[in-house]
């Protein structure tokens, strides 16, 4: 354990005293204005409000929730742990689940990346002071790699924007993290990161300069993460699950295409993404869950909940890392989906109304993917459109994107009522996405691919180099082109390329519902729909 703070309790009485009287003044402090002689040091803002200040009930209420800690057990290297970060009496039994897996491991170095809550600015903020304190101690920053990083994009600066007070409001999330990794860690430097901008790219210029700074195992990345805010209960629970998930399956331009659009909830997804962008390039290929839970699950009212979760990103043998199971649907499933895609776009041509189905039976329905519909006219293209990211269950994004195919699809003119007749329908639905480092792996048939540079991106689907007789070489000039960007943007290395699988199944193999049949999914009453589709993928 680090040793105490060497001031006097005279001296650390009179900063409290100053720190209080500026959060009374509307000052912006949390930080030691001290001497030209004396290190800057970031103090403890929240300690007696989200943990205790007292240094031994700190220590024993830490260590306590350790011991009772039951993560899994991980024998391969952890490249990165995700924790939440409220009040210890409602996250920290989550929270110990991540640092309990320190224990018989060192790490020299540990980067926090928290969000900003309170104080909003447009880059990545590294502490520039020559500490951060808890009532455990003092924990020295590394100020050569601290330096490092802030030079090394142009989103990335050397600030204490984040790390200080604004006004009265205390940021905590990267405070809090900080009595575990002493308990669990004992000395360590640190390496204190605010995220004030959570955006893609962002996330992105974090997670790559980390990974291009960090050598060997001695580091240790740490995003601070709680999850959907002030749901009910099972509703909570069902919204951090899709979060989870995505986490799970490595797919964080899902994760933060939904968190920017709202659809799902975690204040820190920038810095979770930073984790993952930072760990894949340092070789972590699996994301566990360690524990999930809510504040439901400590104070008993379930009304208003705050999601926690709990995971590790660990890099494993490549037999057991990698993406999880492809999509799979019953043949059922699949007719039931073509139906519905064909009843959505007649609808919308129709009557102008987006078709409202009723909720399906089967569970795979039920699951959030992202999907595409494909509309042809006597085998000609007449319209494709579809959901890139898991933003609704998988019949409802049918049910979107079939009438956005056929009255939306920029490319065409929207369909006709006498065009309908001769419409067949052709549905895709899609895996998670994984960034591709390797464009040798890339199997014609098998990949769509994704390519994403700033604001430009573009889709492809697995079957369109097939349908139109590419090469791996012609596919990765293509992607670049259909994103509207050179067609060697696959090689800048401000692009990403993700690549992808998808279920792909069209009319003429219906096997349990004849074409045509209304009883599946009986004409309603429409609304408009609310969500924008994503971009062609042809």
């Amino acid at each position: 354990m680090l040793r105490p703070e060497s001031p006097s309790t005279r001296r650390g009485a009179l900063l409290r005293l100053v720190a209080s009287l500026a959060v009374v003044l509307g000052l912006g402090l949390g930080i030691t204005a001290a001497a030209p002689d004396k290190p800057v040091v970031r103090q403890p803002l929240v300690a007696g409000a989200f943990y205790p200040a007292d240094p031994k009930e700190l220590q024993t209420m830490v260590d306590e929730l350790l011991a009772r800690a039951a993560p899994p057990a991980i024998n391969d290297p952890i490249v990165a742990l995700i924790a939440p970060h409220a009040g210890y009496p409602y996250s920290g039994g989550v929270a110990a689940h991540s640092y309990a897996l320190l224990k018989g491991r060192k790490f020299e170095r540990v980067v926090v990346i928290a969000p900003s809550h309170f104080d909003g600015f447009p880059f990545v903020s590294v502490y520039d002071g020559e500490a951060y304190a808890t009532p455990l101690g003092t924990i020295p920053v590394d100020k050569a790699f601290a330096a490092k990083l802030a030079g090394s994009s142009p989103l990335i600066r050397l600030s204490s924007r984040g790390h200080s007070s604004m006004g009265s409001q205390a940021e905590h999330a990267l405070e809090v993290e900080l009595p575990f990794l002493q308990r669990a860690l004992g000395q360590f430097n640190l390496v204190p990161v605010i995220m004030g901008e959570q955006s893609y790219e962002a996330s992105r210029a974090l997670g790559v300069q980390l990974a291009k700074l960090i050598q060997g195992p001695g580091t240790l990345i740490v995003a601070s993460s709680d999850l959907s805010h002030y749901h009910p209960y099972d509703e909570a629970t069902s919204l951090d699950r899709k979060t989870l998930t995505a986490v799970e399956e490595w797919d964080y331009l899902s994760l933060l295409q939904n968190l920017e659009q709202r659809t799902w909830e975690a204040c820190g997804g920038g810095p979770i993404a930073a984790a993952m962008i930072a760990a894949e390039r340092l070789g972590a290929n699996r994301a566990r869950l360690l524990k999930y839970a809510n504040s439901g699950d400590t104070t008993g009212d379930r009304s208003r909940v705050v999601g926690y979760g709990a995971l590790a990103l660990v890099r494993e043998p490549p037999s057991r890392g990698g993406p999880g199971e492809p999509v799979s649907l019953s043949g059922h499933d699949k007719d039931e989906l073509l139906i519905l895609a064909r009843k959505s776009a007649e609808t919308a041509v129709r009557e102008g109304k987006l078709y409202q189905p009723p909720v399906p039976s089967s569970p795979a329905l039920l699951q959030d993917r992202g999907a595409f519909v494909t509309i042809r006219r006597k085998g000609e293209l007449r319209g494709c459109i579809g959901y890139t990211a898991p933003v609704k269950p998988l019949y409802l994004g049918v049910r979107d994107v079939a009438a956005f195919a056929a009255v939306r699809d920029p490319r065409f003119a929207p369909v006709g009522t006498r065009e309908l007749g001769d419409l067949d329908y052709e549905v895709s639905v899609l895996s998670p996405f994984r960034h591709l480092r390797d464009v040798n792996q890339i199997q014609i048939g098998r990949h769509g691919l994704l390519i994403k540079k700033g604001k430009y991106e573009g889709i492809l689907l697995p079957q369109v180099p097939v349908e139109e007789r590419w090469d791996r070489k012609t596919f990765l000039r293509e992607i670049g082109l259909k994103a509207g960007l050179p067609p060697t943007a696959w090689q800048d290395e401000e692009a990403d390329l993700f690549t992808f699988s998808a279920l792909v199944f069209a009319e003429h193999q219906l096997s349990a519902l004849p074409a045509g049949d209304e009883t599946a999914f009986p004409r309603q009453k429409g609304l408009p729909g609310e969500r924008q589709p994503g971009p062609p993928s042809r």
